[in-house]
């Protein structure tokens, strides 16, 4: 003799149901997300990528008017030249500073550059100027991680 199955319990079933439906929320507002924010576009090295945010159009526009909108991309000044890893970290970090301000509205007025950003802008003056860079050091006897481009050349790249 067969023994009969007993249904779930009730609350059970409800708990299951709502746990999917949880789920496919939260699923579909990822997609929905990173449809939205334009997510693929940020891995690539596109300057256009940056305006994508409205608050970012200025500097892009800057960019494009500037001198090194023919051989500088956001990327090749704002992300580290001496570690893969270390530039797609900063990239993701600023990222996700850049998206959370950006979706609570908490951008200020005038956008300015954080110490560890400024570094690694120097970094690349100094990488991509090195030749220039080497006579600058050696005349004034500073080590390259003492130079500070922006110092003196704050407006270059966002005229």
């Amino acid at each position: 003799m067969a023994t009969a199955k007993k249904p779930a319990p009730r609350l059970g079933r409800v708990l299951t149901i709502a746990a999917a439906a949880l789920c496919g929320c939260a699923i579909g507002a990822a997609i929905f997300g990173v449809g939205y924010s334009e997510l693929p576009s940020y891995f690539g090295t596109e300057p256009e990528t940056c305006a994508n945010c409205h608050v970012m159009q200025d500097h892009y526009d800057a960019w494009a008017r500037g001198s090194h909108r023919n051989v500088a991309t956001c990327d090749d000044c704002h992300l580290p030249h001496d570690n893969f890893i270390k530039a797609r970290l900063v990239q993701a970090e600023d990222g996700v500073l850049h998206s959370t301000k950006f979706s609570t509205g908490k951008y200020p007025t005038n956008i300015v550059i954080r110490e560890s950003s400024r570094a690694v802008v120097n970094g690349a003056c100094v990488s991509c100027h090195d030749t220039m860079t080497t006579q600058i050091r050696y005349t004034v006897g500073v080590m390259q991680e003492d130079i500070n481009c922006t110092r003196c050349h704050s407006n270059v790249g966002h005229i």
